[in-house]
C-alpha cells in the first residue's frame, strides 16, 4: 500500500472496500461495448486484478454493494461495461471526472478535461497523449489481439489505475463526498439509459442509411419548399445551394428584419435561424431545409443492430452541467422531424414527459418574484404576460393563440437574460419602439426579478463563484464575466439539477428511462403498464423540482404517450416528415421501375 493509498483511507472511513477501477473496450456506434479487458486494485488489502476478456465470468470479481466504493474517471464508461457483461453496477461510486469538471469550470485549464488534463492540471506523471491515442487506436481496431499486444493493454489499462489513487488524493479535499456521490450516481445513471437505448423504426432508417436515396430526398426537396421561399439556385453541374441575395429579396418581400453582422451582411448562424423561426413561425420549413443541406449529408444516428439510438450522452460536459450528447448521432439532436423515426416495439409504449416552462418558474422562484409566480400559475404564463399589456384577449390560451404566446414567450426568456431592445426586436419581427415598450413591461412588471439579477451579478463578481442548490460551481472573472452569462447560469444550471435528480430518482424506481432530452425524459414500459409509469414519474419530476426549488414551488409538466403501432411526432417536423416519406416512396417506385426494364433487357 502507498503512502497516497493509506492517506484515503480515513476519508473513505465508511466503506469496507475502495476499489479503483478501469475497462478497456472496443466501441461500435450504436451497439454494447465490447469489453476487452479489466484492471483493479482495492486500497485496503492492496489486491490487484489485471483481466483479459476470457477471464471475466457471468458475475463481477469484487462485491458491488452499498459497502464499496468504485472509483474511476468517466463512470459511464466503466458502467456501460458492467451493463454489457450483464454485471449489476456498483452501488457507490466516485468518478473523478464531473469533480474535476467542477473543479475548473469558469477557468481555463491548460489541457483537457479529460483524464489526462486533470493529471496535468495537478502535476501528476502520466502515459502521455501520443501513447494514449495509440494505445486507444489499436484496441479499436478490435480482435484478435496477441499475446505482446495483450499484456501492452493491460499495462496501458493498468496506467490509468495507478494514477487514480493520486488524483483522488488532489480532487477529494475540493468537494463534499455526498455531492460527488450524487453526481456520480447521475454518470451511471447515463450509462444505464445509454444501453437501453431509444426505439427507432428500422424500416425506415435503412432507408435514411441509403446514400443514394437519402441525396435524392435531399435534392428533391429544395423545389418542394423552397417554392414559397425563392432562395434556392443550382449551379452549373445542377447543385442546389442557399443564395443570399435571394434571401435578402424574400425578406423584403415578407417584411422580416433580419439581425446583421457588424460588417452589415445577414447573420445567418444556426441560432439565428432558430430564433427567427421561432418568431416567423412560416420561416420554419426554410430552417429545417437549409440544416438538412448544410449539416446533413447523411444521417450519422448512431444505431444498434436491435434497433436502438444509443450513444454516449457525455454527463457534465456543459459549464451548467447539462448533458452534451453528440448532436449529429443523437435523436433529439439533429432536426425535429427525425424525431418521428422514435417507434415503440410491438406490446410496447413510450412516454414524453417534459417540464412546462421550466426557465420562467426557476428564475421566478430564484429571485423570488411574485408577479411571475403568479403568472406561472395561471397554467399559461407567455399569454397571462400578453394579456397584461392587452395584447392577447381575455379569453386567450396557449392553443387558440399560439402566435402570441411563442411571441411572449421569445420575449419574456430573451428578457429573463438580458436580450437588448434591437435583438429583440429583430427576434420577433417587430420595431424597436414595440421591443423596448415590452422590456419596459417586464422591468416593471417583474421589478423583483431584475433587483434579484443585479445582487446576482454583484456577488458572482465580488465573490468569484456561482453554485446551484445541489452544488455545481462556475467561477467568474475569467471565462465568466459577461452579465448575460451570469444570468444565465444559475437557472439553466439549477434545471440541470432538477433533471439530473429526476434521472437518479426514476432509475431507483426501476422504471425504463430511455433518454434526458433538456428538460424531459423519454420512458418505456409495456402498453398495459405505461399510464402507471408515466403517472409515477410526473409524480417524481414534481417531487424533484420542489427540492431543488426549495419546497415553496413545483413544475408542472406534460405528456405524450405513443403506443405501438404509433410513432412520435414532433408538430414543427410533422409536414417535412411527411414530404420525406413521399419522396423516398417515388424512389423506390423509380428504382423498382428502373429494376424492371434491367430485367426486360436481359431477357
Amino acid at each position: 500500500m502507498t503512502a497516497i493509498d493509506e492517506a484515503l483511507l480515513p476519508v473513505f472511513g465508511r466503506f469496507e472496500e475502495i476499489w479503483l477501477w478501469d475497462f478497456e473496450y472496443i466501441s461500435k456506434p450504436g451497439e454494447y461495448p465490447d469489453v476487452v479487458c479489466l484492471c483493479a486494485k482495492e486500497l485496503r488489502t492492496g489486491q490487484t486484478l489485471r483481466l483479459w476478456r476470457d477471464q471475466l465470468g457471468k458475475t463481477p470479481p469484487f462485491r458491488t454493494d452499498a459497502g464499496v466504493l468504485f472509483v474511476c474517471f468517466v463512470a459511464n464508461s466503466e458502467c456501460a461495461c458492467h451493463l454489457a457483461l450483464g454485471w449489476p453496477m456498483p452501488a457507490k461510486i466516485l468518478d473523478l471526472s464531473p469533480v474535476f469538471r467542477c473543479v475548473v469550470n469558469g477557468r481555463l485549464p491548460p489541457e483537457s478535461k479529460g483524464l489526462l488534463g486533470a493529471l496535468s492540471y495537478f502535476g501528476i506523471d502520466s502515459i502521455g497523449a501520443k501513447h494514449k491515442d495509440a494505445m486507444r487506436k489499436r484496441i479499436l481496431e478490435g480482435w484478435p489481439f496477441t499475446a505482446e499486444q495483450r499484456e501492452k493493454i493491460l499495462d496501458y489499462c493498468w496506467s490509468d489505475i495507478a494514477q487514480l489513487a493520486q488524483l483522488t488524493a488532489k480532487l477529494f479535499p475540493l468537494v463534499d463526498l455526498d455531492t460527488a456521490l450524487h453526481w456520480s450516481e447521475f454518470a451511471a445513471v447515463c450509462a444505464a439509459m445509454t444501453h437501453r437505448g431509444v426505439p427507432m423504426d428500422m424500416e425506415k432508417f435503412r432507408l435514411f442509411q441509403d446514400p443514394h436515396a437519402w441525396a435524392f430526398v435531399r435534392d428533391a426537396l429544395v423545389p418542394e419548399i423552397d417554392a414559397q421561399y425563392g432562395v434556392y439556385v443550382k449551379d452549373k453541374a445542377g447543385e442546389w445551394h442557399f443564395n443570399t441575395e435571394q434571401f435578402e429579396k424574400y425578406l423584403v418581400r415578407s417584411g422580416i428584419d433580419w439581425p446583421r453582422k457588424e460588417n452589415g451582411k445577414l447573420d445567418l448562424r444556426r441560432k439565428t435561424f432558430e430564433s427567427m423561426a421561432k418568431a416567423w413561425p412560416e420561416l420554419e420549413p426554410l430552417r429545417q431545409l437549409r440544416h438538412m443541406r448544410d449539416k446533413m449529408r447523411r444521417i450519422k444516428l448512431e444505431v444498434g443492430a436491435d434497433g436502438r439510438n444509443r450513444t454516449t450522452l457525455w454527463p457534465f460536459v456543459s459549464k451548467t452541467s447539462r448533458t452534451q450528447p453528440k448532436a449529429s448521432k443523437w435523436i433529439f439532436s439533429p432536426a425535429v422531424w427525425l424525431r418521428s423515426l422514435i417507434k415503440p416495439g410491438p406490446g410496447r409504449a413510450v412516454g414524453y414527459i417534459d417540464y412546462s416552462s421550466m426557465e420562467f418558474l426557476v428564475a421566478a422562484d430564484r429571485s423570488g418574484c411574485k408577479p411571475m409566480l403568479e403568472l406561472y400559475a395561471t397554467g399559461s404564463p407567455y399569454v397571462e404576460f400578453a394579456k397584461r399589456f392587452d395584447e392577447a384577449p381575455p379569453e386567450a390560451t396557449k392553443k387558440t393563440h399560439a402566435k402570441i404566446h411563442e411571441r411572449y414567450k421569445v420575449g419574456c426568456l430573451g428578457a429573463l437574460y438580458g436580450m437588448q431592445i434591437d435583438t429583440l426586436a429583430q427576434r420577433l419581427g417587430v420595431s424597436t419602439f414595440v421591443a423596448h415598450e415590452m422590456l419596459g413591461q417586464h422591468r416593471g412588471l417583474f421589478n423583483q426579478y431584475w433587483a434579484w439579477t443585479e445582487d446576482w451579478i454583484a456577488h458572482a463578481l465580488d465573490t468569484g463563484v456561482m453554485s446551484t442548490p445541489l452544488g455545481w460551481t462556475c467561477r467568474t472573472g475569467i471565462t465568466e464575466f459577461n452579465a448575460r452569462s451570469i444570468v444565465n447560469f444559475p437557472i439553466q444550471a439549477a434545471g440541470a439539477d432538477i433533471l439530473r435528480l429526476v434521472c437518479i430518482w426514476v432509475r431507483r424506481r426501476g422504471i425504463e428511462l430511455c433518454a434526458p432530452v433538456h428538460d424531459a425524459v423519454l420512458v418505456e414500459a409495456p402498453i398495459d403498464q405505461i399510464e402507471a409509469v408515466v403517472a409515477l414519474t410526473r409524480e417524481i419530476m414534481r417531487r424533484a423540482s420542489r427540492v431543488v426549488l426549495g419546497g415553496q414551488n413545483e413544475l408542472r409538466t406534460d405528456v405524450t404517450i405513443v403506443r405501438y403501432p404509433d410513432r412520435y411526432s414532433d408538430k414543427r417536423g410533422e409536414q417535412i416528415w411527411a414530404d420525406v416519406l413521399k419522396l423516398l416512396e417515388q424512389y423506390q417506385q423509380q428504382q423498382g421501375a428502373e429494376e424492371n426494364v434491367r430485367q426486360k433487357g436481359q431477357r
